[in-house]
């Protein structure tokens, strides 16, 4: 029998309400009257728990009927048996079971999350819904706000007062009768009389603009007319220029420095118009002038305005951070914080002293804005070259020229104690490592420019023109009289190396006629080998020597006698007389710790300084000292042969001098005085 055939001949099953199976045999081949099973119709027609009990029960049988297949094998039965098959189609029937209440089950999942989804649709629709007329009614409040606070532009408008408004304006625009009841037509009233005014103001200023329009046009012919006469003045001016030289009255230059000399610090300015006034006054020779970047001056003394604090601001900022990108380390912070303190200002001072012989000083005054101290540096210019002499070389450098132009005034230190604490905080230990570039703070300096610092509060006080006034003149005198020392003790340097002794002619009578000693050698020395030499340590003992003198060394011979003279000059020479101290080779060593005559020969050259000096200002008195110590070494040698040997003496130094006494008192003092116009010796 084919397959299709056992097919037809097999019974339809069919579940019925209980969940077992029916079986129904089917109708013929004929036969169109089938039914259509859909478990979704059913499902509507079915009760979740009573599938539930149905699953239950189903469960229970089902495990029973596999408890008793599980007893009847136990039991001996074989799987073929009757009761076994049975039981097994029984549980095949309630497995089908199952499988239809699982596909139900998930049929109702199923339709219970599509009903969930068409639920949540429906509510996400109501919350849009609800969501718009929300925001339709925060709109409609923010329009209300702006309702409530809306202000109209007549608000701000500065109106007259209402007593000012009905007394100016007229009945027809006041209309009083209907603005005093009405408090809006009053406001309207008062804005009709407000246009009115700004259109009779409006015409005003248009008036106003077409005289000022008239006033421009004639300033500006005006200034067209004065610019056209500048070229033709500054021609007047550029041909007056000879006649203002040939008068000495340089109109134009003084006019320029007047300009710029606004913008000095208070200092500066004190000196500028005292050495001008000096030079007009006194000294003719004089000049002043204002040298240094005119622009950045004026950048100093401009106020900042608010703009500007802004830029700063910003530019220190940027600086700070380019700083710290630098990642700038301690040492070049102090570096910056040291060249801030010691900022110069940009303008300085030159002060030109002109002697006869055609030598010039200049002197250069700068201002410390820090510091508030005034410093010089200077440079000598001369119409000959002076690069001769060796010993001279300390003479004219720049860096002690101006030395003790009074007393004890190095230049080497700051004279404010304040700024003691300010190099505290930049680690700077002393000012005299920057004297070379920054110039010398002298404290005669200060005084020119009216600056006086007390000593015990360490602040200074602007005396100003008073004090700078009572210095000027004593302080260039004592300028010029330095430079021209200077200058007239480098010559005698330059003849003494070449073992020349220049004597002028008004100081040859201070000598005989016949001098037999002479120089030898004359050579520089420094103050280290000054201090080693062992007759002059009485000299150093009494303090009378400082590192800052010049220290030089002269022999002086006759024979086989050879005297050695230790010169200390004192950097205000010839105010300060030079100091000699003596040490003779001749017949053993003698000094003038131990010979007296010796002593006697240094006090003769250091003591009479009112003998040997000439005539003034004494420029004169070293070349003098040094040919009376010739002179007192002859006398020495003349007549130490007398006392020694009682005859005319040996040959060697033969009398030449006279004198009324070769030797008196128990030291046996002899004559060194020399007496003019008689020509003999005696002593004092």
């Amino acid at each position: 029998m084919s397959s299709d055939a056992v097919k037809k001949r097999m019974p339809k099953v069919i579940q019925n309400e209980g969940g077992t199976p029916d079986t129904k045999r089917g109708r013929g081949e004929g036969d169109q009257d089938v039914r259509v099973y859909n478990e979704e119709v059913e499902l509507e027609g079915r009760e979740p728990q009573q599938d539930y009990m149905l699953y239950k029960n189903t469960c229970a049988s089902l495990a029973k009927l596999m408890a008793e297949i599980q007893e009847l094998k136990a039991g001996g039965a074989k799987d073929g048996s009757i009761k076994i098959e049975e039981r097994r189609r029984q549980s095949t029937v309630h497995f089908i079971t199952l499988k239809k209440l699982n596909r139900l089950e998930h049929m109702r999942l199923k339709k219970g999350r599509d009903q969930t989804n068409e639920a949540k649709q429906r509510v996400d629709v109501l919350h849009l819904q609800l969501q718009n007329l929300l925001y339709e009614v925060m709109h409609l409040q923010k329009e209300i706000g702006k309702c409530l606070e809306f202000k109209s532009q007549h608000e701000d408008i500065e109106l007259v007062s209402e007593e000012q408004f009905f007394q100016e304006a007229p009945a027809e625009i006041s209309r009083p009768r209907v603005t005093q009841d009405d408090q809006h037509q009053l406001t309207l009233a008062r804005l009709d009389w407000e246009l009115e005014q700004r259109k009779r103001l409006a015409e005003q200023y248009k008036t106003s603009l077409s005289s000022k329009e008239k006033i421009q046009k004639a300033i500006e012919q005006k200034r067209e007319y004065l610019t056209s006469l500048q070229p033709g003045l500054q021609n007047i001016m550029q041909a007056s220029l000879p006649v203002q030289e040939y008068l000495s009255m340089p109109f134009e230059h003084t006019q320029k420095q007047a300009d710029v000399a606004r913008h000095l610090p208070p200092p500066l300015y004190v000196l500028l118009v005292q050495a001008s006034a000096y030079g007009q006054a006194c000294d003719k020779n004089l000049s002043v002038n204002i040298t240094g970047d005119v622009d950045e001056a004026k950048a100093l003394s401009r106020l900042p305005e608010e703009s500007q604090d802004d830029e700063s601001d910003s530019d220190a900022e940027e600086e700070q951070q380019n700083t710290k990108r630098r990642r700038a380390t301690v040492g070049v912070q102090l570096d910056d914080k040291r060249k801030e303190l010691l900022r110069r200002h940009p303008l300085s001072l030159c002060v030109d002293l002109k002697c006869k012989d055609g030598s010039v000083l200049h002197l250069f005054f700068c201002y410390l804005m820090n510091l508030n101290i005034l410093t010089v540096k200077t440079k000598v210019y001369t119409p000959v070259d002076l690069s001769g002499a060796v010993s001279s070389g300390e003479l004219l450098n720049t860096e002690s020229l101006l030395d003790c132009l009074y007393a004890s005034d190095h230049g080497k230190e700051t004279p404010n104690p304040a700024n003691r604490y300010q190099f505290d905080k930049v680690s700077i230990t002393t000012f005299a490592d920057y004297v070379s570039d920054l110039g010398h703070p002298y404290i005669w300096v200060q005084k020119l420019g009216g600056l006086q610092f007390s000593t015990e509060g360490g602040q200074s006080e602007l005396l100003g023109s008073a004090l700078s006034a009572s210095h000027m003149e004593r302080t260039m005198k004592l300028l010029s009289g330095r430079l021209l020392a200077r200058l007239a003790l480098h010559k005698q340097l330059c003849s003494l190396e070449h073992r020349i002794i220049p004597v002028s002619s008004e100081c040859q009578h201070l000598f005989p006629a016949k001098v037999v000693s002479g120089l030898t050698r004359w050579t520089m020395m420094s103050y280290q080998e000054f201090t080693e030499l062992g007759f002059v340590q009485h000299v150093l003992k009494a303090g009378l020597v400082c590192e800052t003198d010049l220290f030089f060394m002269a022999i002086v011979e006759r024979g086989t006698a050879r005297l050695l003279a230790a010169v200390v000059l004192n950097p205000r020479y010839p105010e300060v007389t030079p100091l000699f101290s003596l040490s003779l080779h001749w017949k053993g060593e003698r000094s003038s710790q131990t010979d007296d005559n010796l002593r006697a020969i240094e006090s003769e050259v250091n003591m009479f300084r009112s003998e040997l000096q000439g005539p003034r200002p004494g420029l004169q008195l070293l070349t003098n000292q040094i040919q009376r110590l010739c002179v007192c070494l002859d006398v020495y040698l003349e007549t130490e042969s007398q006392v020694c040997d009682g005859s005319e003496g040996p040959k060697e130094f033969p009398r030449e001098k006279m004198c009324l006494r070769t030797a008196r008192g128990p030291s046996r003092l002899k004559p060194f005085k020399f007496n003019h116009p008689q020509g003999f010796f005696s002593h004092r």
